[in-house]
């Protein structure tokens, strides 16, 4: 593999040079930007830029840049630019030879009245993107959903196919068979550990400082690591460089207020999230009452001078989250938990072209279970993890792009649990790891796009995967202007892992431990192939198939009797299925449908079974319609097989051995005690619910004030959670719930 690898990279050098030498003779230039929005200088991510003359063009990245190569030279050319939202700017250029054109562009936003509706899935424009798994989500996308409480980008997820969740209770979500911790969350760039508050009901990053999201549902290419299974890229905003202004917003559950504005040479902005109610909970919570209560803060500023580096970018962020439920008695358990982040962000843009980051971040996170004088188990855990990285890329005249980076990382995890049966467990662990990644993007031709590359682990977290490599490659063949064939296959490792009971029905935070050297790290192959076909302007047709075989999946054991047994094995996945969907917009309109098909087997001791959210069959349709007057309609409607769960065949009296002297409700020493069934071989009925939105913009002057209305299962459909063990009972999801959303911009 390692042969075929670097003979392939030689290979295309080779092509490089040739198609270098045969174009040397031509005058080209080269034309290079940034489009950015003129109310406050936020990048425009994924913004179209488009020369009339040669039907050729650009998309920007994730921070507003672009770049088009080998355009003839002393020509005037037209340049469009173009994105959903904002007023189209046309120029006219003109390329010198062997010149790089550097620009800045201003899109204006459109009245808001007038903004038409986004356009789920925008397709960037080149043809030849090697983008199979990748979704690509505006935050306007979010924010026109149906919300359960408020926006929340994890429970917009949901919505993707292939992309599963185990109820209305829970932001968590399982992508294409993989587990909750093989996902990895990256909030510009920094891995977040516990990216969610109140009992996982939806996520601890304030969409209100977001930017732009990407998620990839498998394939992800080399630059990503530590994970198996998907990858949420969300990068924030920089904050407002023209005016200082704030935001304020109340919902049922929250209270949140952001303030940006420019400072000398940059710009600055800070938010913060507090719960101020939890009566809404109730309604998640089975009319139960749960005193949470949790807060989040971030900040970043920006500084960018040429008296300094000339076309360079500084940048420094934080983040806080913190979760608590405290009890008024001291009969009842308390928990804790809390993420910190620190970011220092050097971005540097070379005129040969070569762009360059590097990153030097810490993330930290606690959490504690201290039962009180309940009967759950205490658990102690810490994380900290410090990392360098650097990234650096290139473009060549050919489109061509080279990308190579390092990274470095320590870890330091921590804790402490007992297990059922009181056994004590004291993981802690202290590793470094060295990585390096390469990777090749051929993109000379319109019709063929490949990413080719591999990560090297110089040193591991695991002994175990010292010297190994993770090969990985993707692509794109345009059969015709209107039919993409897509396919991706990699190798993936994960030497963390989360901590936690798969049977819990409502998980309030997942322990974080290296995975112990007596153990491999965890090891995926993953493959997936599909088509897109554009049957109109306006329509579109998405098939993509997938199948995962994981390895080495490290699981906690639950017959562990004696402190020395171990406290993890090792255990498989596997999953295959098939993903649809079809999607169709305009400015007035937008309707995305998706279905998913799909297996997931798990096996623990040559034991195999369905892990808890294996879904066979799932649907979604969304509907978003644009009334005029900034009125938006959007409506849900969500479909699923039931669940897999373990079935109660019965149970008898056992005598009590840990607590002879308790009295049981018959006046003696004897406990029920059920007896199960197979593991999770029952099925819970079908699920469907529908929810609908309706969102109102209103300009008072200077000042927006937006207003969101929403219903959650509208027809009060009795969608079944879980049975209670003890009593049978049955024990629903969310009933027909109204919420409303305030928010003022100043």
């Amino acid at each position: 593999m390692r042969l075929r690898v670097s003979t392939l990279f030689i290979l295309i050098f080779v092509l490089n040079s040739v198609f270098q030498q045969q174009t040397s003779a031509q005058q080209f230039g080269k034309l290079r930007g940034v489009v950015t929005d003129s109310s406050n200088g936020e990048a425009l991510v994924y913004c179209n830029v488009y020369i009339q003359e040669l039907k050729t063009g650009a998309s920007t990245n994730e921070r507003g840049l672009f770049l088009i190569n080998s355009i003839p030279a002393n020509i005037f050319y037209t340049v469009i630019v173009s994105y959903v939202g904002y007023e189209s700017k046309i120029l006219s250029i003109q390329i010198q030879p062997d010149k790089l054109k550097d620009i800045s562009i201003r899109l204006k936003p459109l009245n808001i009245e007038l903004q038409p509706i986004e356009k789920i899935g925008e397709k960037i424009i080149q043809k030849n993107s090697t983008d199979i798994g990748l979704e690509r989500i505006s935050i306007r996308q979010v924010e026109n959903l149906p919300k359960g409480v408020e926006t929340d980008i994890m429970r917009s997820l949901q919505y993707l196919p292939g992309v599963k969740s185990t109820g209305d209770i829970s932001g968590r979500y399982y992508v294409r068979g993989g587990s909750g911790d093989q996902n990895l969350v990256l909030l510009n760039g920094v891995t977040i550990y516990a990216p969610f508050h109140s009992l996982g009901l939806f996520s601890s990053i304030d969409p209100d400082m977001i930017n732009s999201i990407e998620f990839f549902k498998g394939g992800f290419t080399s630059e990503y690591s530590g994970r198996l299974s998907s990858v949420l890229n969300v990068l924030t905003k920089n904050g407002n460089n023209n005016k200082l202004s704030a935001t304020g917003s109340l919902s049922f559950l929250t209270g949140k207020g952001l303030i940006e504005g420019p400072i000398p040479n940059g710009s600055f902005i800070a938010t913060t999230r507090f719960s101020h109610s939890d009566k809404i909970l109730k309604k998640f919570l089975n009319d139960e009452s749960v005193p949470i209560d949790f807060y989040d803060v971030s900040a970043k500023l920006n500084y960018s001078s040429p008296d300094v580096f000339n076309n360079a970018k500084f940048s420094l962020f934080t983040f806080l989250s913190s979760d608590n439920i405290k009890y008024p008695d001291n009969i009842r358990e308390e928990y804790g938990w809390k993420n910190f982040l620190l970011n220092f962000e050097w971005i540097q843009i070379y005129d040969a072209p070569f762009f360059s980051r590097l990153a030097i971040s810490a993330s930290n996170f606690e959490g504690k279970i201290i039962p009180n004088e309940s009967n759950l188990k205490p658990i102690d855990n810490e994380l900290k993890d410090v990392s360098i990285t650097f990234d650096l890329n290139a473009v060549f005249d050919s489109k061509d792009e080279i990308d190579v980076g390092l990274l470095i990382k320590t870890l330091d995890t921590q804790l402490l649990m007992q297990n059922k049966t009181g056994v004590e467990s004291q993981l802690d662990r202290f590793a470094g790891n060295i990585g390096i990644y390469a990777k090749y993007k051929l993109l000379r031709y319109d019709f063929f796009g490949l990413d080719i590359g591999s990560r090297f682990n110089v040193t591991g977290l695991n002994a175990n995967s010292a010297g190994t490599f993770e090969p990985r490659a993707s692509l794109t063949l345009r059969a015709t202007d209107k039919l993409a064939l897509k396919g991706s296959a990699g190798m993936y490792l994960q030497e963390v892992t989360a901590v936690s009971d798969e049977d819990e029905i409502i998980s309030v935070f997942d322990p974080w431990i290296l995975i112990p050297d007596y153990l491999d790290p965890a090891k995926g192959i993953s493959y997936s192939a599909g088509l897109e076909y554009d049957l109109s302007d306006e329509s579109r047709l998405q098939i993509e198939g997938y199948y995962r075989d994981s390895k080495n999946i490290p699981i906690l054991n639950q017959q562990k009797i004696y402190s020395d047994d171990p406290d993890l094995i090792s255990g498989t996945l596997n999953s295959y299925g098939w993903e649809f969907g079809f999607y169709m917009h305009n400015n007035i309109y937008s309707i995305s449908t998706s279905y998913s098909l799909s297996w997931v087997y798990k096996t623990v001791n040559d034991y195999v079974y369905y892990p808890k959210y294996d879904t066979r069959h799932s649907g979604n349709i969304l509907l978003e319609y644009n009334f005029g007057s900034s009125w938006n309609l959007s409506a849900i409607w969500s479909i699923s097989s039931g669940l897999p769960f373990t079935q109660l065949i019965s149970y008898y009296d056992k005598y009590n051995i840990e607590n002879p002297f308790e009295v049981g409700a018959g006046g003696n020493s004897f406990v029920p005690y059920l007896v199960l069934a197979d593991k999770n071989l029952g099925r819970l009925p079908a699920y469907h619910r529908l929810d609908f939105g309706l969102s109102k913009k209103i300009m008072v002057g200077p000042t927006v004030l937006s207003f969101s209305l929403n219903v959650i299962n509208a027809y009060n459909r009795k969608n079944i959670f879980y049975y209670e063990r003890d009593s049978g009972k049955r024990v629903n999801m969310l009933p027909f719930l109204f919420t409303a959303t305030v928010k003022v911009e100043i």
